[in-house]
């Protein structure tokens, strides 16, 4: 994981996150037949993290260049309720997300891979990476994870979220109590 110097304190702001989806939570691959897109690979850790960033209270949004169905039943299974599809301008998307939810920039963390994701990325206050983003994405993030997207990024980057707003201890103790244990989507 490569952290800049401010990521501590720009982490501990965050109740929100945005998640690109191609190469973000899933590898990046589309896997394509004669009838169209097929399936998309998502990590079930990433999944999980997402749920429990939500247990702690805080909001998830998915903003994608795709249409894609299959973004939508993930997005369904892990009660992510703003899902804009076929957005390659994603700042309309980011400025409705704020409006609904009340936001300012620096309570947003975005997480993105490639170019289409800049526009976002240059707006809230943690812009964070999986590790194989390409290195414009790179050099933007205040927060770059050790692992490739779809391989366990997005859990990294919400365990460190957690981890420096306090939190973590609270998702780990709903695990050792299991009469606390909510939404487990994975």
């Amino acid at each position: 994981m490569i952290l800049s110097t401010d990521a501590m304190g720009r982490a501990r702001r965050v109740r929100f996150i945005i998640f690109d989806v191609d190469g973000v939570l899933t590898d990046g691959g589309i896997y394509t037949g004669e009838m169209g897109e097929l399936m998309k690979p998502f990590h079930v850790r990433d999944g999980l993290g997402i749920c429990q960033w939500q247990n702690e209270g805080f909001g998830t949004a998915i903003i994608t260049g795709r249409d894609s169905v299959i973004v939508s039943r993930r997005a369904t299974e892990l009660k992510i309720g703003d899902v804009y599809l076929g957005h390659a301008d994603k700042r309309g998307a980011y400025a409705e997300i704020k409006e609904r939810h009340g936001l300012q920039d620096d309570e947003v963390a975005y997480i993105g891979d490639d170019l289409i994701d800049l526009a976002v990325m240059t707006q809230v206050g943690f812009p964070a990476a999986p590790a194989d983003a390409v290195d414009e994405v790179q050099r933007l993030a205040c927060l770059v994870s050790g692992k490739r997207g779809g391989k366990g990024a997005v859990r990294e980057i919400i365990e460190f979220l957690l981890k420096a707003q306090g939190r973590w201890e609270n998702v780990v103790a709903r695990f050792t109590a299991p009469a606390k244990v909510a939404h487990v989507s994975q």
